[in-house]
C-alpha cells in the first residue's frame, strides 16, 4: 500500500484510526476459550465489527509469540483473514525489531515475505545496517521508533548531543538518508504532544504512527492540533480502550461503539482541517 492510497483511505473513511490487536489470552472473554483458537476468534470478531471505522490493524507480536507455535498460528491466521476479507486495511507488525544486518534481513523476510504484513515497527538504536534490510521490499513500510509514549522515553530519547540536538531528533534526521516519506513512518507517542510541532518541522510529510490515546492518557485533539499535515499524515492507535472495553458475549458490539466514538471525533477534527 503506497502513500497516496493510505491518504485516499483516510479521506474515504474519515478516519485515521489504527486498532491495536494486543490480544492477551488472559483478558479475552471467557466464552471464547471453548474455541480451538480463542485468540483468532477474538481478533476475527473485533475485525468484523470495526473494519469500516479504521484504516489499520496493529497486532503486538509479544502477545502472540509468548504462546509459542500456537500464538504464531493465531497471528498468521489473523493477518490472512484481514488480507482476504478487508484488503484495504494497512496491517502493521508491532515487533520493534532491529539487529545486525543479516538478522534484520531474516526479520524482514519473516514479516514481509512469509506473513505479508504491510509494515513493521523497527528500533533504530543499532544504526543503518539494522534498518536498511527492511527497505528491500517494495510497497512495505518501516515504522521507526522516534519518540515513544512510555515514561522510560526520558531515559535516552531526550539526551542531547554536542550540537544540542536530542536523540529522537537525530533519529528523525539521519533516517531520512535510508528511506523516504513513501516507505518510512515514525512512532511518536500521544503523550508527547509538546514535541509534535518540532517533529513536524523535521518530517513535514511523513506519516506518524501515534500510540497512547485512551488508556495511556493521550489527547486525540492535541495530537491533531500539533501533528496533522496538509494531507493528514497521522495514524492514531488505540488498543485496550477498544478491544477490552467489554468481556461479555457482547464484546464486539461494545468494541464497535468505542471505535465509532473515536472515528466520529476524527471525522470532526478532519472537518476542521479538510484533506
Amino acid at each position: 500500500m503506497n502513500y497516496n492510497e493510505l491518504h485516499k483511505n483516510i479521506k474515504k473513511k474519515q478516519s485515521f484510526l489504527c486498532i491495536g490487536l494486543d490480544s492477551d489470552i488472559d483478558k479475552i472473554p471467557k466464552h471464547l476459550l471453548n474455541y480451538d483458537d480463542a485468540v483468532f476468534e477474538f481478533n476475527k470478531s473485533i475485525i468484523d465489527a470495526t473494519h469500516d471505522l479504521c484504516i489499520s490493524y496493529k497486532p503486538n507480536i509479544a502477545f502472540y509469540e509468548c504462546r509459542g507455535s500456537k500464538g504464531w498460528d493465531s497471528l498468521a491466521k489473523t493477518v490472512k483473514y484481514i488480507k482476504n476479507n478487508y484488503p484495504e486495511q494497512f496491517v502493521i507488525a508491532d515487533a520493534k525489531r532491529g539487529d545486525i544486518g543479516n538478522t534484520s534481513k531474516m526479520y524482514a523476510k519473516a514479516f514481509f515475505e512469509n506473513m505479508n504484513f504491510d509494515a513493521i515497527t523497527v528500533a533504530p538504536y543499532m544504526g543503518s545496517d539494522s534498518v536498511v534490510p527492511f527497505y528491500s521490499y517494495d510497497n512495505k513500510w518501516v515504522v521507526m521508533l522516534a519518540l515513544t509514549s512510555n515514561k522510560g522515553a526520558y531515559d535516552f530519547q531526550f539526551i542531547e548531543n554536542k550540537q544540542n540536538e536530542t536523540l529522537h531528533k537525530s533519529v528523525l534526521k539521519k533516517s531520512q538518508e535510508w528511506g523516504t516519506k513513501n516507505n518510512t513512518m515514525y512512532v511518536v507517542g500521544a503523550t508527547k504532544t509538546q514535541s509534535l510541532s518540532e517533529i513536524r518541522k523535521i518530517v513535514p510529510e511523513h506519516f506518524l504512527l501515534v500510540p497512547g490515546i485512551g488508556a495511556q492518557g493521550g489527547s486525540l485533539s492535541e495530537v491533531v492540533k500539533y501533528g496533522i499535515n496538509k494531507q493528514c499524515g497521522l495514524i492514531v492507535n488505540s488498543s485496550r480502550g477498544i478491544i477490552f472495553a467489554d468481556n461479555s458475549e457482547n464484546f464486539a458490539t461494545i468494541a464497535r461503539q468505542k471505535a465509532m466514538e473515536i472515528q466520529r471525533e476524527m471525522k470532526s477534527l478532519l472537518g476542521l482541517r479538510p484533506i
